[in-house]
């Protein structure tokens, strides 16, 4: 679904990483854990194809993003959602900031019809819109203000707008960072709801806890390497790399 083979990305004179190899495949919950600027961020930023890896690939459905065309790179980066740490709404409904991320992805001819017609989203993506509501357990909170809401059901928003561009793949930084237990448990269910319908999913968190919950499988990042990957159990439990257990025992501190 989505592979990245032997990154390496130098930022200014920084070697974040180098020879990282990394995928998720359809249906499956990937997390990734490690310390605080530890790059896991960037790592999203290069498997999302918003930021060109100074070596390595990243591929989409097999296919090399970085090899291809502007135009069959754009249709690939349609098909990997991305929901930042701090949601970014703006002063409209609930609805309406979901359709917008639907309404951007179509071509510039159906946007001008839609203006022309003195439409906002056009009919035809409002069950995609409610079903991305319903998944993150919003659909009643619809013609809210965005304004209105709290920080948890911010992210919950921005998840269903990444949902609802129908991606193969959702990626995550920090996606439960500071939320109630509330907006957590609901995020959470809808992470499983997203990989039960096939999408592959990808989580950045410095919380352990919640990548024994939700994940079917954690890499963990030290280093600039993926030290450990593997089922939750055995990375939790039973790590094979020494760096790997002094993190998770809180031995080895950044």
């Amino acid at each position: 679904m989505l592979r990245a083979r032997n990154l390496a990305h130098v930022y200014e004179e920084t070697t974040v990483f180098e020879g990282l190899s990394i995928g998720v495949e359809p249906g499956e919950v990937l997390a990734i854990i490690g310390p605080s600027g530890g790059g896991k961020t960037t790592l999203l930023e290069l498997l999302s194809l918003s930021l060109p890896p100074t070596a390595g690939t990243v591929s989409v459905g097999g296919v090399d993003a970085w090899a291809a065309d502007a135009a069959s790179r754009l249709a690939l980066r349609r098909q990997v959602g991305m929901v930042f740490q701090e949601a970014s709404l703006f002063g409209a409904t609930v609805a309406r900031n979901v359709e917008y991320g639907l309404r951007i992805r179509r071509s510039w001819r159906a946007r001008v019809r839609d203006q022309l017609s003195g439409l906002w989203g056009a009919t035809e993506t409002s069950p995609a819109v409610r079903d991305a509501l319903a998944v993150v357990g919003m659909d009643d909170q619809r013609d809210q203000p965005a304004g209105a809401l709290s920080g948890g059901e911010a992210q919950r928003v921005a998840f269903a707008r990444a949902l609802a561009y129908d991606a193969s793949v959702l990626l995550l930084d920090e996606p439960a960072s500071d939320l109630d237990p509330r907006n957590t448990a609901a995020l959470e269910a809808a992470i499983e709801e997203a990989a039960s319908r096939g999408i592959g999913v990808v989580i950045a968190t410095h919380d352990m806890h919640q990548a024994r919950r939700v994940a079917d499988r954690v890499g963990v990042l030290l280093d600039g390497q993926i030290t450990e990957i593997g089922p939750p159990a055995q990375v939790f439990e039973r790590p094979t790399d020494e760096r790997t257990r002094r993190f998770i025992s809180g031995e080895l501190v950044y």
